[in-house]
This record gives C-alpha cells, sequence and structure tokens, in this order.
C-alpha cells in the first residue's frame, strides 16, 4: 500500500492539509533539534520530509538516519534530486537493528498511526524506541489529534470523511491507501491519552504541544 502511495504521496499531503503538513514537520523538527546530539533516528521516515527537515537544523557532523520498511519512500527519501539526503536504512520499526543506547533522538511524523495496530502494540514500539535512546535521549512524535472542542473535532472528522478518500484516492490512484488514512485519523488518541502510552513505555518526562487548533499534536519524551 505505501509502495502504492509512494509517487504521490508529498503532494496529496500538502493538498490535504493546504500545506500545513510542512508547517507541523517544521516546528517539531526544531523543538527536536534543540537537544543537540550526534546521531539521530527518523522512524517510518516514507520519503523523508522529517529527515531532511532534521538535516537542515542539526549542527555540523550531526548523522541523520532515515527508516523505512517501504523500499520506494526510501528511495524517494535519498534521491539524488533532494539537495540534503539522511542515511537509508530499511527495517522493521518494531525490531530496530541497532544497539540499545545508541541514538541521541528519535522521530516519526505523521505515522504513528500506522504502528497503532493495537495499543499494547504501539507501547511495545516505544519501548523499542526507549531502547535505542541513549539516557536523557528524546523521542518526538508528530501526529494527528483530538481537537479539545467537541465542534472542532466534528468538523475535522468531517472533512477527514469527505475529502480524504476521494482526493488522496483520484490524485494517487490508490483507493485502499487513502481509505485506509480516512478511517484511521478520526480513531486515533488525544494527547493526553498519547502521553499516557508514552511513560507505560518507560519515559518519565513527557510534554507536548497543540498545533493549528489541536487537530495536530507535537509529543516530547525524555530518556
Amino acid at each position: 500500500m505505501f509502495a502504492e502511495v509512494a509517487p504521490t504521496y508529498e503532494r496529496v499531503n500538502h493538498i490535504l492539509t493546504f500545506g500545513l503538513d510542512w508547517r507541523w514537520r517544521r516546528a517539531a523538527a526544531r523543538w527536536a533539534a534543540e537537544g543537540g546530539g550526534e546521531l539521530w533516528l527518523d522512524v517510518c521516515s516514507g520519503s523523508g520530509d522529517m529527515a531532511r527537515l532534521l538535516l537542515r537544523w542539526a549542527d555540523k557532523g550531526t548523522r541523520v538516519i532515515a527508516l523505512d520498511f517501504c523500499l520506494p519512500m526510501l528511495k524517494k527519501a535519498v534521491s539524488p534530486k533532494r539537495y540534503m539526503r539522511p542515511e537509508p536504512v530499511a527495517a522493521d520499526v518494531r525490531r530496530l537493528p541497532f544497539s540499545d543506547v545508541t541514538f541521541d533522538l528519535v522521530t516519526v511524523s505523521f505515522a504513528t498511526r500506522n504502528i497503532n495496530l493495537s495499543r499494547d502494540i504501539l507501547e511495545e514500539t516505544f519501548r523499542e524506541f526507549y531502547r535505542v535512546l541513549k539516557p536523557g535521549g528524546r523521542f518526538v512524535n508528530i501526529e494527528t489529534s483530538q481537537p479539545r472542542s467537541r465542534l472542532l473535532r466534528r468538523v475535522f472528522h468531517a472533512y477527514v470523511r469527505a475529502a480524504v478518500k476521494p482526493i488522496g484516492s483520484r490524485i494517487s490512484g490508490s483507493i485502499p491507501g487513502y481509505a485506509y488514512l480516512a478511517s484511521t485519523i478520526p480513531r486515533f488518541y488525544p494527547p493526553e491519552g498519547l502521553v499516557a502510552l508514552l511513560r507505560s513505555a518507560g519515559f518519565s518526562e513527557v510534554t507536548w504541544r497543540r498545533l493549528s487548533w489541536g487537530i495536530t499534536a507535537v509529543h516530547l519524551a525524555v530518556k
């Protein structure tokens, strides 16, 4: 499914969010980069938007690894046409091919819903991120969320139902891909629910910020 949508993935994201997805990722990348470090990992990196933003804000000498299980997506992430290219790794996010306490930073952007096959699986994956982080290392997650206002939440969900599948499917040619996306957004956790999961996974310090009236949230968790 992800290979099928790879050619048009970025374009569809920009259209469906009216260009806000880039601003959201940029805000998350800047917050993530504030902690510094020499080795960063962007998981479920897709076509590499977040990894390239991290490279933009990283100190000289910082390495950024883009990890994904979908080879067509990774090829886009490291295309010679890109100005900045992360180091690609093809792997399963639930079984990271790295030793304990390796990274200063782990990030994921708009892919946590894909890991959320169940609460237990998502918590298990967060524990895997915790494992590869150094003490004091940060995990930054940006994902669609649930607005606090009930009215705004209803409007947001109505837009997802009305636009995501028809527009995404028409541009990409993938009906299953955007039917799946439309079904996962309304079911994802509110910010407080994700905080509880991160703490259950072992993170002791978790803070978060709402973006665009709460339709997106950024979480920062520290090991």
